[in-house]
């Protein structure tokens, strides 16, 4: 996994993770659920990331 798509996936779960506060400070159930989506986004993509390093090793 690069540096660059580590640093890529942690800015779009930082984000994610505001975009939930946000919607859950306003009560806005829609961008709650986007921030909880991009979260997993993020960490699906992580995943990925891993298991293709696991296979050139």
């Amino acid at each position: 996994m690069g540096l660059d798509d580590k640093i890529a996936n942690a800015a779009e779960k930082v984000a994610g993770k505001v975009k939930e506060a946000t919607g859950r400070a306003s009560d806005d159930e829609r961008l709650e659920a986007e921030g909880k989506a991009d979260q997993s986004k993020a960490d699906l993509k992580g995943a990925g990331e891993k298991i293709k390093d696991a296979f050139k090793g």
